[in-house]
């Protein structure tokens, strides 16, 4: 495993929904907030990999929701490269309250991209060395996302906030696009249990998107997600819900 590092966080009330709880969204920021520093510290920050022609990419992000964070709560979010192969690298996050009691962990695969021609690039183990993290030939398989079948859709356009420094769409915004088809009464009635989101193609300034989902009733509601660019898959995500108690 690579060098761990750890950022104190307190959740403010834009980071919330109605229900006081901390969005994906903001989770998601406060996450790579976390992996940012760390990588700033290492000399490996943003402004040093823009200058080799490259960026990074979120491609697949997994979650297991103890609890979420609520307004005003002090987190204490912990990171930690696990290791990377030809084209892939692995890093978890952990957040805890401050009790040190694990409110959930967060698993992401990065890869990085030529900013010029936007293709995938392949990661050198020379990047990688001040983070300790071991090179693997494996790639990670991750769980299978179902398809959404009985679908129901929602259109949005992309706005010129909805773009990061990297000129892409933020990943943190695919979050706002899948949550908000499940609508009001959804959202305050469910909280969210797991996660598994994967990043298929880049959305840009302009884009016409749709929000494709279904909802799945159950012992466990389960929700599906796909979102289209045109006939191309963009983003696609399966969530597992509770009832709100």
């Amino acid at each position: 495993m690579g060098k761990r590092y750890t950022m104190n966080h307190e959740v403010a009330y834009y980071e919330c929904d109605i229900n006081q709880n901390m969005t994906f969204p903001a989770l998601l920021s406060v996450a790579i907030k976390a992996s940012s520093d760390q990588s700033d510290e290492l000399q490996r920050g943003t402004e040093y990999i823009n200058t080799l022609g490259i960026t990074w990419v979120i491609t697949q992000t997994e979650v297991k929701i103890n609890r979420l964070p609520q307004v005003g709560e002090e987190i204490t979010v912990v990171t930690e490269p696990t290791e990377f192969n030809r084209y892939f690298c692995y890093r978890s996050y952990w957040i805890y309250d401050l009790a040190g009691t694990e409110l959930l962990k967060i698993e992401m695969s990065f890869v990085l991209m030529d900013i010029e021609n936007r293709k995938m690039s392949s990661v050198d183990a020379e990047l990688m060395a001040p983070y300790e993290s071991p090179k693997t030939k494996k790639i990670r398989r991750w769980p299978k996302i179902e398809k959404v079948e009985e679908e129901q859709r929602k259109l949005y356009h992309v706005r010129y906030y909805d773009l990061d420094s990297n000129h892409h769409v933020n990943n943190a915004m695919y979050f706002n696009w899948l949550i908000d088809v499940l609508g009001y009464d959804f959202m305050t009635q469910h909280e969210p249990t797991y996660v598994n989101v994967k990043f298929d193609k880049e959305v840009l300034y302009g884009n016409d998107i749709e929000s494709f989902y279904e909802i799945i009733e159950g012992d466990e509601v389960k929700t599906r997600h796909e979102i289209r660019l045109g006939d191309q898959l963009a983003c696609e995500a399966n969530i597992l819900w509770q009832k709100r108690s």
